[in-house]
C-alpha cells in the first residue's frame, strides 16, 4: 500500500476535528489573493535571472504579485473572518522568528544548491556521490536538534538561536575557500558538520519563537507563517544567489579563466552574499527577539520545523 494511502488512513483514524468554530465564513477572496500573490511573486523571483532583473517582464511579474498582496491586505481589512489576522504581528517576537525564518531560508536553500552544484559540475561527483556527502549535514543536525531542545529549556530560546545563526555564517564563510581541485574532506566536511549544527541550533528555537506568545486558536496561523517565511526565503535566496554566481563566472571566463576557475569564482562570490545574509539573521535574532514573549511561548511542545 503506497506510504500517502496509509498515511490517509491513519490520519482519518487517529486525528480528531480540528474546525474552528467561531468562524462564520470561510475568507475564499484571501485565500485566493495571497495564493496568487506568493504564487507570483516566487514566478518572477526564480525566473528574473532568465529574464533579466530590470527587464519589463520581471518588473511586470513583480508589479502584478505586488497589486495583489496589497489586495490581500485591503482584503483582510474588511472581512468579517480573515484568513490573516494582523494582530499576530504585534508580538515582536512573532515578527522576529518570521524574519530569522526568512533569512534562514535564504541562507540555506541556496547554499545546497551552490555546493550541490560546485560537487557535480566543478568536483565532478555523480548525483548518488553528492547525495551521500550530505549525510555529514543530515546526520550531525539530527543529533544536534536533540540537544538544541534541551538547551532551549535550560538557557533560553535566543541564546539558542543566535549561536545557531552564528555557526551558519561561520559554515558559509568556510565554503568561501573551495577549490578547483578540493576533496571531500578538506574543502567540504567542516563546513557540512558546522551547518549541521547550525541549523539544528535554528530550526529548533524559530519555530518555539514563532509561536511565542500566541493564543491557542491562532497557533495554525502562526505555523504556518514562518513556514511560508522561510520557503519564500528560500525562493528568493536561490534566484538571488544564483544570479551572483553566474555573473561572476561569466566575468571570469571573460576574463580566460577555465570553466571550472569561472565556476568556483562564482561560487566564491554566491557564498559570501550568503554569509551576509545568514550574518544579518544574527543581527535580527539579537534585535527582534524578547526574552518576555518568549516565556509565553510553548517551549515543551514545539516541534522543530523541519528544513
Amino acid at each position: 500500500m503506497p506510504v500517502g494511502v496509509t498515511a490517509i488512513a491513519v490520519a482519518t483514524t487517529l486525528l480528531g476535528e480540528s474546525r474552528d468554530t467561531r468562524a462564520q465564513s470561510f475568507d475564499a477572496l484571501g485565500a485566493v489573493l495571497v495564493t496568487l500573490g506568493l504564487s507570483t511573486a516566487v514566478f518572477g523571483i526564480t525566473q528574473a535571472s532568465s529574464y533579466g532583473w530590470s527587464s519589463a517582464q520581471t518588473i511586470g511579474i513583480f508589479a502584478a504579485a505586488l497589486t495583489l498582496l496589497v489586495a490581500f491586505v485591503y482584503a483582510e481589512t474588511r472581512a468579517s473572518d480573515p484568513l490573516m489576522d494582523f494582530g499576530i504581528f504585534r508580538t515582536k517576537t512573532v515578527a522576529g522568528a518570521n524574519v530569522a525564518g526568512f533569512i534562514l531560508g535564504t541562507a540555506l536553500f541556496s547554499m545546497f544548491l551552490m555546493l550541490t552544484l560546485y560537487m557535480q559540475q566543478v568536483l565532478g561527483y555523480s548525483a548518488m556521490k553528492t547525495g551521500v556527502a550530505y549525510l555529514a549535514v543530515a546526520g550531525s543536525s539530527i543529533f544536534w536538534a536533540g540537544l538544541a531542545s534541551v538547551l532551549v529549556t535550560k538557557v533560553g530560546v535566543k541564546p539558542v538561536l543566535v549561536t545557531g545563526m552564528s555557526l551558519l555564517t561561520v559554515g558559509l564563510l568556510y565554503f568561501t575557500q573551495v577549490s578547483v581541485g578540493g576533496s571531500y574532506l578538506a574543502d567540504l566536511l567542516p563546513g557540512f558538520l558546522i551547518v549541521g549544527i547550525g541549523m539544528a541550533f535554528s530550526f529548533v528555537p524559530i519555530s518555539i519563537a514563532a509561536l511565542a506568545g500566541v493564543e491557542e486558536r491562532d497557533a495554525g496561523l502562526a505555523s504556518g507563517l514562518i513556514n511560508t517565511s522561510q520557503q519564500i526565503g528560500g525562493a528568493l535566496g536561490i534566484a538571488v544567489l544564483s544570479t551572483i554566481a553566474v555573473t561572476h563566472t561569466g566575468d571570469a571566463a571573460k576574463g580566460g579563466a577555465a570553466v571550472p576557475d569561472a565556476m568556483t569564482t562564482g561560487f566564491h562570490a554566491a557564498f559570501w552574499v550568503g554569509a551576509a545574509i545568514a550574518a544579518a539573521g544574527v543581527v535580527a535574532s539579537i534585535v527582534l527577539v524578547r526574552r518576555d514573549e518568549l516565556e509565553q511561548a510553548p517551549v515543551l511542545d514545539a516541534e522543530p520545523v523541519p528544513a
